[in-house]
């Protein structure tokens, strides 16, 4: 299977990442970034947040406007994890202590990739552990960000999180206690946990969850992975994008190579029902594009990132796929998370200038961006 070389190649480039480089120092946002506007926004109107040195992989965002990002595993910094405090400025979260070197500890974030605010103001972080040597155990853990404390952990064993998985981007139930994690490793999965209990469970083997045989085209190129033959094989990726409608009751996700968006009761989840009932309930919901993240509204509208075409789309509540933004700096917009009001949270990272893909240095140039988008809609943060 392609996603076995995925996983293989996914490791050796991880293990090639970039040298640390310092915090940067505050400084006034460019003209072109402007901050936030006094009138009201227009329909898919994008903000500049910040712009980094170092490389987001998801980033969330509070009611209020707190944001925070995980640190991509593929082109690592000095940090994992932060707390964005300017346009060109962040600071380690929850402290120094869990952004301490990888694999030196328990208590140390080494491979962090999802990351999620929800309604208490938790912060939830997927950490796969992968992409290093050696490898770590995976775990999921929440900080409570008033007071920068642990509120939740739990750590994977290698029967729900075998050896290759890709534990990423999540959905958080925390009124009923059910997070639900997108593995896209070489047996693509949801790993479902409950929270209350901090038992997990993992249900694998349906088709919507495996990837579609479409190209993954980035600035024009089908992106190439390279296979166990040691040639260059095309990119093939599978459940990826993951999300919670208003009411906690569905379940969406999609293949990033994928053009269908399914949904499944969330509440067969959270009853422990079998493999077999959970794959009979999923029902295909609508079209969507390559992507690498998905949000759901309030309103039941579900807004992608578009890989190939450098933006946003929106399946609208009535099944239409449009598009949204179309934005030449949104060089593979990863994920997509719900902040106030209908702003809409991405990260921008150029992973398809890494050497997984390009064979040769990183061809990734700073600043790696954090951006949002008005949508318009009602947004719901901490789904």
């Amino acid at each position: 299977m392609r996603n076995k070389a995925l996983c293989a190649a996914l490791t050796m480039a991880a293990l090639a990442a970039c040298s640390p480089k310092k915090d940067a120092p505050d400084a006034p946002a460019a003209a072109d970034t402007a901050a936030v506007s006094a009138a009201t926004p227009t329909l898919g109107q994008v903000e500049i947040v910040a712009e980094l040195d170092i490389t987001p992989g998801n980033v969330t965002a509070t009611k209020d406007g707190r944001i925070f990002a995980s640190i991509h595993g593929m082109r690592r910094g000095p940090v994992q994890l932060i707390e964005v405090t300017g346009p060109n400025s962040y600071t380690p979260f929850p402290d120094a202590g869990w952004n301490a070197k990888p694999g030196s500890g328990k208590d140390v974030l080494n491979t962090p990739h999802g990351v999620l605010i929800d309604a208490r103001d938790w912060l939830w972080v997927v950490d796969h552990g992968n992409w290093m040597e050696p490898l770590q155990a995976p775990k999921l853990v929440a900080f409570d960000i008033a007071g920068r404390k642990l509120a939740y952990r739990h750590d994977f064993d290698r029967k729900v999180a075998p050896a290759g998985q890709i534990l990423q981007d999540l959905a958080v139930d925390s009124e009923r206690g059910f997070a639900c994690i997108a593995d896209c490793g070489p047996d693509p999965a949801i790993v479902v946990v409950d929270t209350a209990n901090n038992t997990s469970r993992r249900f694998a083997g349906h088709p919507s969850l495996a990837a579609e045989d479409v190209e993954l085209v980035v600035e024009g190129k089908p992106l190439l992975f390279p296979g166990a033959d040691g040639r260059m094989g095309p990119a093939r990726v599978g459940i990826n994008p993951i999300s919670l409608s208003a009411d906690g009751e569905t379940l969406y996700f999609g293949a990033m190579n994928g053009t269908a968006w399914y949904a499944l009761p969330a509440r067969l989840l959270r009853d422990g029902a079998s493999d077999a009932e959970v794959g009979a309930a999923i029902v295909r919901v609508g079209a969507k594009p390559i992507s690498d993240g998905a949000a759901t509204d309030a309103e039941g509208n579900h807004f992608f990132t578009n890989l190939s075409a450098n933006g946003i789309d929106v399946l609208d509540k009535d099944g239409q796929l449009k598009p949204l933004v179309r934005d030449a700096r949104f060089l593979w917009p990863d994920n997509a998370h719900f902040g106030p009001e209908s702003w809409l949270y991405v990260a921008v990272n150029q992973l398809h200038r890494n050497p997984i893909f390009s064979g040769t240095t990183d061809q990734g140039k700073p600043p790696y961006l954090i951006a949002r988008v008005w949508t318009g809609t009602r947004g719901q943060p901490g789904r």
